[in-house]
């Protein structure tokens, strides 16, 4: 089985046990804790797939939260020429590192 989940504002292709690097939640979830997300916007089982509009309807997908990580540094240099100005400017998003646990699309088949 497998699907397209949207997360973070961010599609990702997901299989049952894929680890994936997605943006941390807003929720105060820590390590080892489970979490459900039904924004899942394709499925595909046994070579039938079915597609939302825009979501699946009765379609999930579980989640386990291994670790926090941060990304690699994005760094910037700003300046504006002949005027003196220069700025570095910096960010490392957190991320999360997550186990695929389930994913069920509810009663209904594909």
């Amino acid at each position: 089985m497998t699907a397209v989940i949207r997360t973070g504002g961010k599609q990702y292709r997901a299989e049952e046990g894929a680890i994936l690097e997605i943006e941390l939640p807003k929720k105060g979830i820590s390590a080892g804790e489970k979490w459900t997300t039904e924004e899942v916007l394709l499925i595909e089982v046994d070579g039938k797939t079915e597609v939302g509009t825009p979501r699946v309807a009765g379609a999930k997908a579980v989640f386990e939260l291994l670790e926090e990580i941060r990304a690699p540094k994005v760094v910037a240099f700003r300046y504006r020429r002949r005027k003196g100005y220069h700025r570095t400017v910096g960010h490392r998003q957190r991320l999360a590192r997550v186990r695929v646990v389930e994913l069920s699309i509810g009663k209904k088949s594909v």
